[in-house]
């Protein structure tokens, strides 16, 4: 089977993805760091690297309006349609909408636009995550600091993406992140330190394990070793943080696989982990990412309190018959965020990607482009 990877576009020092704005006036007085002990390699070394993929899985590349990204091609079984998924109409209101977003922009400044209230209704009015995908060391402490104290000062729950990981997507195509992982660490130790007392989410660095294959056994050692550090920190720095770690998607790599690396990372300890994520920036269908990532957590063992979130942002019709990923025709925004899934092992449904931000190929890669957007909401 063909898989798919997560298509998370970065260009420059922001995803294009919901992001907090940068404090470019810094003077470095973030300077409140927890104590954390170095990276080290773990004990139990890394699986050998899988063989060469088959001609079948090699990565799809698009060759006109996407850049490359190395990423596998999605799974090119049509879904049924039964799998297909509609949209409830409101959101949980205790997650978080940050009020800095290109989507609000947009909607602030088209009044007259025939697609506005469609698309404020169903993309805008919804929380989603708060990407911080650049490293800028000498504001980011302040930078997450302003959206967790404005979550709690609402009393709602803000979602938070660090992603700035060292060779983020294995082709260096989406731009920015620390240079090396000793920097990683130090970004990691000032973005903790604006977490806070309050209750907050953080997804850590999409595509950092399902991606990491090609690595080099002892560069994913290190990687893993990173993140595993990362999430002792966030917990450590953040009494009521709740970390998850990247399980790709039901369309990617057999659980067990996922699972194996993921426990090297960190993620089947309570004290680094609080679970799993899935399906960030991809289209696969919300049952099918349940079954996935319980799978994966049973796998994975740990503390039985482990669970998963989902990212429901695009997978309304589940993921297109023909592979596609960059911004594929006939999706549609999925099941709104919330904290209360009623199913179990399952703690949210998130939006993580922003519907209507396009992957590169309807628009500038992370750009909210509202044509697509529309598309996605109506």
């Amino acid at each position: 089977m063909v898989a798919a990877a997560s298509v998370v576009v970065a260009v420059g020092t922001a995803t294009g993805m919901l992001t907090a704005p940068g404090d470019e006036d810094g003077d470095g007085a973030d300077v409140a760091h927890p104590r954390v002990t170095h990276s080290v390699r773990p004990d139990t070394p890394p699986a050998p690297p899988s063989p060469p993929p088959s001609p079948s899985a090699v990565p799809s590349r698009s060759a006109s309006s996407s850049p490359a990204t190395g990423r596998p091609a999605p799974d090119p079984s049509p879904k049924r349609a039964s799998e297909k998924e509609k949209p409830p109409p409101t959101a949980a209101t205790r997650l978080y909408r940050h009020a800095d977003s290109q989507v609000l922009d947009w909607v602030r400044a088209h009044p007259d636009d025939p697609r506005r209230d469609v698309i404020a209704s169903r993309i805008a009015d919804h929380p989603a995550a708060v990407w911080f995908a650049d490293h800028t060391p000498a504001t980011i402490t302040a930078r997450v600091r302003a959206v967790t104290s404005a979550g709690a000062a609402q009393g709602r729950v803000p979602v938070l993406v660090p992603y700035a990981i060292p060779d983020r997507d294995c082709g260096g195509h989406s731009e920015g992140g620390a240079p090396d992982l000793d920097a990683y660490d130090a970004w990691i130790d000032r973005f903790a330190a604006g977490l806070g007392s309050g209750e907050v989410i953080v997804v850590l660095e999409p595509d950092s394990v399902a991606q990491s294959e090609c690595l080099s056994a002892g560069d994913r050692a290190d990687r893993f070793a990173s993140l595993a550090r990362a999430g002792r920190v966030l917990k450590d720095a953040g009494p009521r943080a709740r970390v998850y770690y990247d399980a790709g998607h039901s369309g990617w790599h057999a659980p067990a696989k996922q699972a194996g690396w993921l426990k090297q990372a960190g993620a089947a300890s309570a004290d680094s982990s609080d679970g799993v994520f899935s399906n960030v920036s991809n289209f696969h269908a919300t049952a099918d990412e349940i079954a996935y990532d319980r799978a994966v957590l049973d796998a994975l063992g740990g503390p039985a309190t482990l669970g998963a979130v989902i990212d429901t942002s695009r997978n309304g019709n589940g993921a297109p018959p023909d592979g596609e990923w960059c911004d594929p025709a006939g999706r549609r925004i999925g099941r709104a965020p919330t904290l209360s899934t009623g199913m179990g092992r399952i703690d949210a449904y998130l939006w993580v990607k922003l519907p209507g931000e396009s992957d590169g190929c309807k628009g500038e890669p992370g750009t909210f482009t509202p044509s697509y957007a529309y598309d996605l909401a109506r």
